[in-house]
């Protein structure tokens, strides 16, 4: 096979003018290869999606053939990148990859769809060659978007093809990703559409017809067709696109079922294999037969393949001087966010080594205080993406941005960032992103714009999400060294920070609590205030609140000791406990009163066997719309609540 190989090696990087009948012979070869192992992929795991798969194997076949992507280069920085948007063809991506020799056949074909396997069900990172795990219909073009985003910013000439559906067509989120890419001329990107006319539930024009063409051509993106199947026309629509002067789509005319004639235009093998008769008939027509199906499903009992999951890179930054805000200051924790940002990124600009910044925004620039990084980035603007009120796609162009060698953060407000865009958010989480998501305007602190707008269950989503981390600084100083922190390390994180202006947490002399002596730890609980009583727990800018119900407490002769939990999915139990002794205990949180802090502590105490008297003060109906602190009030979170439950504790 590798003299076959050899023949091909003149159009790796679209380098050849077009393509020989003898190359697309070789292809064909190839391709026929694929479709016997998809056939005896999906008949060994009794499931998946042998039609699509068939459909679009010559798509993934003609790129592991023309894109600057190999075995050897496939996590390197500058290589191309392929995004198979409909993911449940995973079983046509899979054996291409393998015949390109990504990983051995007898690898993956008889452990498809196996539990343990890295051969799932819908394409995943943790496979060579694999970017982005889709599953979810219409996420692949927004993670292509980010790819070419990041390459951009980091000087490199690369390539991004994502492999799109016909079904997934309509989803208002591919379209939102076309109008980024074509507003920010990424003509790096080459969309490809399998386009058999076939979805789960019939022909695409009965169950939602759209004029595939016109949604492509109406967002700016050329638009080229060509026979899906015929390698010398597929060559011929790739060299095409990769000239146009905008990002281009490649509309491929296909066959659902393709090389097996009973599966050929039938909408049932969307979805299920073949198998008895059938089976032998599907591989006799591809050049197969059973003998080489029954070695294959032997080796289903044997040992696991291990998934190749490759970590998330760290940050190279200089992270600066941190601020020292001052009992005089008016800022926000947004505000203080906003200038740290802006000033690491200056700090970094143009410096040898140093790991690009990008940011991205939703029409919120001013409100979430991106303004400032914007205002830096009219030297660069390639680093400042303004995507409109485009949330989906943003969350995961910023996503998939992250994991190819820059820093991304997204600002946006919490209902928008969160709440809106969470399967997003859960996808970055699946495919190890490494994404700094600033949820601003969380809690009732937004006040005036009323309970659509006041997202109260921010820690309860990110605590859903595994392995991510959410921090929910006090203070504008405890933000200004997060912020710091949270862009100097890997990872999935959230900074949640409200709207308004927040006092400065002081120490008992009267000095700023988080000084420059100060150094944000994730996990970390911050004692503020000691006292013998009874304590406090807060969460975010609720700090400030519990400091004024203990002062109110010890006129009273009550001591309280006042702590703050920054991080409320890093706490440290044991630590937690050995601070809270045994009661009483009064949590309190500008969120849901339920799904958040109180709910977490309670847990880690009811664990460890721990019996502590405690109340949890949180928020228990969809808000107001009035002053911020008059909501905070009405919903019995104000300092002299909190007191009070203290004392009813006691």
């Amino acid at each position: 096979m590798s003299g076959s190989f050899e023949k091909l090696s003149g159009i790796r990087n679209l380098a050849a003018d077009r393509l020989t009948a003898e190359q697309a012979g070789v292809l064909a070869g190839i391709a026929a290869s694929c479709r016997r192992d998809v056939v005896m992929m999906t008949a060994i795991a009794g499931s998946g999606h042998t039609g699509g798969a068939l459909s679009s194997a010559d798509i993934y076949n003609i790129l592991l053939a023309a894109a600057n992507l190999t075995p050897a280069n496939y996590a390197d920085s500058g290589r191309d990148r392929i995004v198979a948007s409909h993911g449940h063809t995973s079983a046509g991506f899979y054996s291409v990859l393998s015949s390109w020799g990504f990983f051995d056949r007898d690898e993956a074909v008889p452990n498809f769809r196996r539990a343990g396997s890295p051969y799932q069900g819908h394409v995943e990172r943790g496979v060579p060659g694999v970017e982005w795990g889709t599953g979810n219909l219409g996420q692949g073009l927004a993670a292509g978007v980010g790819f070419a985003l990041a390459s951009r910013a980091l000087g490199e000439n690369s390539r991004v093809f994502v492999v799109l559906g016909d079904g997934e067509q309509p989803k208002g989120q591919i379209a939102e990703a076309r109008r980024i890419a074509s507003k920010e001329h990424l003509r790096s990107i080459t969309a490809l559409i399998d386009y058999n006319h076939i979805q789960i539930s019939g022909r695409i024009e009965d169950v939602m017809p759209v004029n595939i063409p016109a949604l492509w051509l109406a967002d700016g993106w050329e638009v080229f067709e060509c026979d899906g199947h015929d390698y010398i026309s597929l060559y011929d629509a790739l060299k095409r696109a990769d000239s146009a002067a905008s990002p281009a789509v490649v509309i491929c005319r296909t066959v659902m079922g393709k090389g097996v004639s009973f599966m050929e235009g039938i909408e049932d093998y969307h979805g299920k294999p073949a198998s008895g008769e059938l089976l032998a008939r599907a591989l006799d027509e591809l050049g197969g037969d059973m003998r080489e199906f029954e070695r294959l499903k032997a080796l289903r009992s044997g040992p696991l393949p291990k998934e190749r999951r490759r970590p998330s890179p760290v940050p190279s930054l200089d992270l600066g001087t941190p601020a020292v805000y001052t009992a005089q200051d008016k800022k926000d924790n947004r505000g203080a966010f906003g200038a740290a940002l802006a000033d690491v990124a200056r700090k970094n600009f143009g410096v040898a080594g140093r790991t690009p910044i990008i940011a991205f925004d939703c029409d919120l620039a001013a409100s979430v205080k991106l303004d400032g990084f914007a205002k830096f980035a009219q030297k660069c603007p390639e680093r400042f993406i303004q995507a409109g009120i485009q949330e989906h796609a943003t969350a995961a162009a910023s996503g998939a941005a992250s994991t190819a060698g820059v820093v991304s953060v997204w600002a946006d407000f919490g209902v928008f960032g969160m709440d809106e865009a969470y399967n997003q958010q859960r996808l970055n989480a699946i495919n190890d992103a490494s994404q700094k998501t600033v949820l601003t305007h969380v809690g009732l602190d937004v006040g005036e714009d009323g309970m659509t707008h006041q997202c109260i269950d921010y820690v309860a989503l990110a605590r859903a999400i595994l392995g991510c981390k959410i921090i929910v600084p006090a203070d504008p100083n405890q933000t200004d060294r997060a912020t710091r922190w949270m862009l100097g390390h890997p990872g999935n994180i959230f900074l949640a920070v409200g709207r308004g202006v927040l006092p400065v947490i002081l120490k008992e002399d009267g000095t700023p609590f988080f000084d420059e002596n100060y150094s944000y730890t994730y996990g970390r609980i911050d004692k503020l205030r000691n006292g013998r009583d009874a304590t406090i727990l807060a969460m975010g800018h609720m700090a400030g609140l519990a400091i004024e119900a203990r002062e109110a407490l010890t006129e009273k002769g009550i001591s309280v000791q006042v702590l703050h939990a920054s991080s409320p999915l890093g706490i440290d139990a044991s630590e937690m406990i050995s601070l809270v002794g045994q009661g009483p205990l009064v949590t309190c949180e500008d969120h849901e009163a339920d799904t958040g802090l109180g709910a977490i502590v309670g847990l880690h105490l009811a664990r460890a066997g721990a019996s502590v008297r405690m109340k949890n003060l949180g928020v228990t109906r969809y808000g107001d719309s009035g002053n911020s602190k008059e909501v905070i009030a009405r919903m019995g979170l104000a300092p002299s609540d909190i007191a009070s439950a203290v004392e009813s504790l006691l």
